[in-house]
């Protein structure tokens, strides 16, 4: 059984990395090359191109994301299963 603070950990965890990994590899893609983390230099040392996003900006939204997840896991362990509708011995419990 889900509860309301399951639904938001998930919803708020999977709209992290969806934005840092997908929307934000789509903008990317959108822009051109490169696709690298790093600016593009040429023989000079001039930078020819850089990242359309700051790559820095997508690890911190993955990585919050992630720990989102950590301490929706946490929270889980601390709290246990859910007894709702869990049967013990054939016996179920009151809902």
């Amino acid at each position: 059984m889900t509860t309301t603070i399951d639904k938001a950990a998930m919803a708020l965890s999977g709209t992290l990395l969806s934005l840092g990994i997908v929307v934000l590899g789509v903008v990317e893609i959108v822009d051109g090359a490169p696709y690298g983390a790093s600016p593009v230099t040429n023989e000079a040392g001039e930078i020819v191109a850089h990242p359309g996003v700051d790559p820095a900006i997508r690890t911190g939204l993955v990585l919050a994301g992630l720990g989102v997840l950590l301490l929706w896991g946490g929270y889980r362990a601390a709290v246990g299963p859910a007894t709702v509708g869990s049967t013990s011995d054939g016996v179920t419990a009151a809902q």
